[in-house]
């Protein structure tokens, strides 16, 4: 094992060589059920037919040219993106936490036309934003700001999922200009709000002149079985945020707006060198074009209800199982006490998942996903948390 790399991951003692579809294979020719992604990003599973070709005739037209000059991928991808969301504008970043930058950047300028000096941006406990400066601030955990104080000012914290809170906060701050929010906390354990949360938070930003900005890296690109997860309401964000799934692993992000919002970026504001690329966009477009014509969220809803229905089934009579929850294909299964020894183990038994909150599986299977491979999926899981929690 090389020493050459900072020692920012506990990486797993495996190389993966070659990916198809939803599985991969390490440089032994073991293969591995992919219920991971990428962590959410390979919704299309690993070497899908269309985007390869797509890549392989980008690559050799046109890779990198800036933005000083316009790029036709960029220009038709912002068109799509608008028309699948609602939006209006778009910036194309590089990663999710560039793409929230850009979001936090729009609602500091929204606050300084409105004469605001001291802007606040309400955030949620327990939230993911990002690792840059600002956006480990917004995030809701300590242990992912522990060693980078002081944090960036600005930000004003309440619990998920508790809209007296927010209305709390109207009453009691009046710099607040915006209100940051996953639609479904990934990282926090896969929590899913109540019905009319998303309705709630934008009441209370159209009541205070807030802007309701939609933080969906991990909730968008169909992965809870609509587009974008806010279209399991009636209401729309004044910005939407997107990474992950967007380029399939060709790294991307957005940041998308409409209203107000949309209008205040001017040039010199904001900018990024390779934001936007041909080659991302043009993997974004493919992207998005086979969501739609496969109607991968579709499947995403119907294949997320089976395994909802068959984890229950394989292990909702364990007491040390406390819930097993979802949308679409983004699932968490929480236990009564730590179980991150379970990634190890899954890996050893053929498997890819991941534990976050300490005590809750996350699973983000490719959108591809056969109902075969579902299956084998639980009969896997079944038995690695049986072993592991032993007899109900």
């Amino acid at each position: 094992m090389t020493d050459v790399l900072m020692h920012t991951y506990n990486r797993l003692p495996v190389t993966f060589v070659q990916g198809q579809g939803a599985w991969l294979t390490d440089e032994t020719g073991k293969t591995y059920l992919d219920a991971l992604s990428g962590i959410a990003v390979c919704g299309l599973g690993h070497a899908h037919p269309a985007l390869t070709a797509a890549l392989a005739d980008q690559a050799g037209r046109l890779l990198h040219v800036s933005n000083l000059y316009r790029i036709k991928e960029q220009e038709a991808l912002g068109e799509l993106l608008c028309q699948l969301s609602g939006m209006q504008r778009g910036f194309f970043a590089n990663s999710g936490a560039e793409a929230n930058e850009a979001a936090i950047k729009l609602a500091r300028l929204y606050a300084h036309r409105r004469k605001i000096r001291n802007p606040t941006i309400v955030v949620m406990e327990n939230s993911f934003h990002g690792r840059t400066l600002a956006t480990l601030s917004a995030t809701g955990s300590r242990k992912v700001q522990a060693g980078f104080e002081p944090l960036v000012k600005g930000f004003v914290r309440v619990p998920f999922n508790d809209l007296e809170a927010l209305r709390a906060v109207a009453d009691n701050h009046a710099d607040v200009v915006a209100v940051l929010v996953e639609p479904i906390q990934g990282e926090g354990g896969i929590r899913i709000p109540d019905p009319g949360y998303l309705e709630g938070i934008r009441e209370l930003c159209d009541q205070n002149q807030w802007l309701m900005m939609l933080d969906e890296i991990q909730t968008g690109m169909g992965r809870t079985g609509r587009f974008f997860a806010f279209q399991h309401t009636d209401i729309v964000p004044d910005v939407m945020t997107l990474a992950k799934g967007l380029g399939n692993g060709v790294p991307i992000g957005a940041c998308l707006a409409q209203g107000e919002a949309a209008e205040l970026f001017a040039p010199g504001n904001h900018g990024s060198t390779f934001g936007g690329n041909p080659l991302a966009c043009r993997a974004g477009m493919v992207v998005c074009d086979t969501l739609r014509s496969a109607d991968l969220p579709g499947r995403a809803a119907m294949l997320g209800e089976k395994l909802l229905d068959d984890l229950n089934a394989e292990l909702a009579e364990l007491d040390a199982v406390t819930d097993i929850r979802g949308a679409g294909l983004m699932i968490g299964i929480e236990l009564d006490r730590p179980c991150g020894e379970l990634v190890s183990a899954a890996l050893d038994r053929g498997l890819l998942i991941n534990v976050t909150a300490e005590r809750v599986i996350r699973l983000l299977p490719p959108l591809i996903l056969s109902e075969a491979e579902a299956e084998q999926l639980v009969s896997i899981l079944g038995g690695l948390v049986r072993d592991f929690v032993g007899p109900a």
